[in-house]
């Protein structure tokens, strides 16, 4: 009798032993599951977010969208790799368009340039569309412009004739064609990039490159 109570305390202390390290182990297991759900909340939560969703916020746009998360994001840079007559749209709802590249022939006496052989004169139209809730400074909006072929760097001019350069208030709801007059020297040839900055105290705003060529 003692020898099988004996041993049946033995069994009885392995049973509980292992019953032991199993609860510890249960307790690791249950741990990592948790671990790894809330990590996969975590993306579900990104991928419910609709990035082209024009009543987002700046501040879920930049959590979610801004590093190409969430729907429509596919982790590339989407402000590069556009070409004229494509479409940009920062945070707040302003898109911006490059239209045209025009060569300029059309001189009068008040304009702040004259036709020079050595220069391709040329006048770039932007459209600007205000989709969001807030007026937009187009006075916060500029270009800056290479040659894309073998360097170059236009500069800056104006035309008078039809003449509507980037400034004032642009309303949501509304759209609008801008005027930007620039020069740049024949040996770069018509090929272009157009960058469009805006000044912001938001670092994080991308410049939108837009390719295209001088036309006419």
């Amino acid at each position: 009798m003692r020898v099988r109570a004996a041993a049946t305390a033995a069994l009885l202390l392995a049973v509980l032993t292992a019953c032991g390290g199993g609860s510890d182990s249960g307790n690791t297991s249950a741990s990592k599951p948790k671990t790894s759900a809330g990590k996969s909340a975590g993306k579900e939560k990104d991928k419910d977010v609709d990035c082209t969703d024009e009543s987002l916020d700046q501040a879920d746009w930049m959590e979610h969208c801004a590093d190409g998360s969430g729907t429509g994001g596919d982790g590339t840079d989407q402000s590069t790799g556009l070409e004229f007559g494509g479409s940009y749209e920062w945070p707040d709802g302003l898109k911006v368009s490059v239209v045209e590249a025009k060569k300029w022939t059309t001189f009068t006496d008040e304009d702040f340039v004259e036709d020079d052989p050595d220069a391709t004169e040329f006048r770039v139209l932007l459209k600007l569309e205000n989709t969001g809730k807030q007026p937009v400074e187009l006075d916060e909006v500029s270009t800056f412009i290479d040659g894309a072929t073998n360097g170059g760097e236009a500069s800056m001019t104006e035309f008078v004739t039809d003449s509507d350069p980037l400034g004032g208030r642009l309303a949501p709801g509304v759209t609008v064609t801008k005027t930007d007059d620039n020069a740049l020297e024949t040996r770069y040839g018509k090929k272009i990039v157009v960058t469009v900055q805006r000044s912001s105290e938001n670092f994080d705003l991308d410049f939108p490159e837009f390719t295209g060529e001088i036309t006419g």
